[in-house]
């Protein structure tokens, strides 16, 4: 929550700023021990703004920012293959709505103050890879 909210303060949105996949994917190679998944997910009505280093839990992470409308959407991630597939609905902290999942060895914590039911679609598109529907 702090990242997130910090982002929006400090005027650090982005270390690269970018709507395209395959600009911000490879930006954070050698930066960080792993490669995050970056998912175009444009023609849902969610794109991409771009990415940036963060530091959560101890560890460098990827902080994938992405924008419904007019909100700001923070998706911090990090592999955490001990976990299992999981998701947990959208929790409020702060103003802020909060999703954390973890899917393919990956852990997601999602952050905005998008209403609930969105950023639930928008978490469900992401950690699809963007295959699923295209509604709402």
């Amino acid at each position: 929550m702090s990242s997130h909210i910090r982002s929006l303060m400090a005027s650090h949105l982005t270390d690269v700023a970018s709507t395209d996949q395959h600009t911000v994917k490879p930006w954070f190679n050698g930066r960080l021990d792993f490669s995050p998944p970056v998912t175009d997910l444009a023609t849902s009505g969610y794109p991409l703004i771009g990415g940036r280093l963060d530091y959560l839990r101890g560890r460098p992470v990827a902080a994938l920012v992405y924008q419904r409308r007019k909100h700001l959407i923070n998706v911090f991630t990090w592999p955490d293959e001990r976990a299992a597939d999981s998701e947990t609905p959208p929790r409020t902290q702060k103003g802020y709505h909060v999703i954390h999942e973890t899917h393919g060895g990956m852990a997601y914590w999602i952050v905005s103050d998008l209403n609930p039911e969105e950023l639930s679609v928008f978490a469900r598109r992401l950690v699809a890879g963007g295959k699923e529907g295209q509604g709402p």
